[in-house]
């Protein structure tokens, strides 16, 4: 494991454009890489880069082209701490838990997957109103889970 004296930061300013969650998610790859993170937890960490990502795009930003996605991602205290903005009102309200049965039967519509998953891969995951407008998840992935 890398173990930097300082703490170190990349930011990514996406368009609200679907597959561009792929470039968030390659970057927090390639950071975590470098800063010796197992394959496994690297796996997670795009997962939750890309479920949040999209989420901000889908649901914050309403997909406005003008609105941008600001992901900083930051190594410190041995995990990589991840905070995904958007430009919107955020999350008014949490889908119930998915239930993949009921959505497997089309009772029920396929929503909540992208918290779900967030929620299971994440070692912290909090959501915030900024100040200034818009809304803010901050996730942590530890090198060990």
């Amino acid at each position: 494991m890398t173990t930097p004296a300082d703490e170190q930061t990349i930011e990514v300013i996406l368009e609200s454009k679907l597959g561009y969650e792929r470039i968030a998610m390659a970057s927090a790859a390639s950071f975590a890489q470098i800063m010796g993170f197992p394959a496994e937890r690297i796996d997670d960490l795009k997962t939750v880069v890309g479920e949040a990502a999209i989420n901000a795009m889908q649901h914050g930003n309403k997909w406005r082209k003008d609105s941008k996605v600001n992901i900083q991602i930051k190594y410190k205290d041995n995990a990589i701490h991840v905070a995904v903005a958007d430009e919107g009102d955020g999350i008014k309200k949490f889908p119930p838990v998915p239930n993949i049965e009921r959505i497997i039967n089309k009772l029920d519509p396929p929503m909540g997957f992208g918290l779900l998953l967030m929620n299971k891969l994440a070692d912290q995951i909090d959501f915030n109103v900024r100040a200034g407008g818009g809304h803010v998840v901050n996730m942590a992935v530890r090198a060990a889970n």
